[in-house]
């Protein structure tokens, strides 16, 4: 009698030694984890600005820096940050963020002279990791995330992320 493995055996290994193989690929879905990391980092980000306008305020006797101060209540406008010091941008403000429904809702949270990050608030306004399935790449005048006053709640500030993914909604109020 020969020892050895029959093709049946044979076959039975591949096929157990593939399941497992399938299921480990899975449960480390590549994707789902750089979404994930994606993700974390506008969770990052949204807090760090919303808790640079709460220490401003706080800094300034309970006022809003001027651009936060002159939102119309209730309406989400995209973050810009404009570093040379040029005149704010005005139009195309929501590109690819349905949180902003109209293109001249922009606040300037950095013009070159003032703003959040040149009063020490903030190192730089973030601007939000690209998201593969939205065709164009955020910059410093589409920042990817969105700020909006609501007078109705004591004028509670939030601060959303535009582009997060895996259907999860990042924002945060206080």
């Amino acid at each position: 009698m020969k020892k050895g493995f029959t093709l049946i055996e044979l076959l039975i290994v591949i096929a157990i030694i593939a399941i497992l193989a399938g299921v480990v690929f899975v449960s480390l879905d590549p994707l789902k984890r750089f979404q994930s990391a994606r993700n974390a980092a506008r969770w990052t980000d949204v807090t760090a600005v919303l808790s640079a306008v709460k220490v401003d305020q706080v800094d300034n006797g309970g006022g809003y820096l001027s651009a936060i101060a002159g939102l119309t209540t209730g309406l989400n406008y995209m973050i810009s940050a404009n570093n040379t010091g040029a005149a704010a941008p005005v139009t195309g403000c929501n590109t690819n963020c349905s949180a902003v429904t109209a293109v001249d809702r922009c606040v300037l949270l950095e013009d070159g002279f003032v703003g959040l990050a040149k009063e020490g608030y903030l190192a730089n306004i973030p601007i939000s990791p690209d998201n593969p399935s939205i065709p164009t790449a955020w910059d410093a005048a589409h920042s990817g995330y969105y700020i909006s006053r609501d007078d109705a709640k004591q004028g509670a500030i939030t601060v959303g992320a535009c582009s997060a993914e895996g259907g999860e909604t990042i924002s945060v109020s206080r």
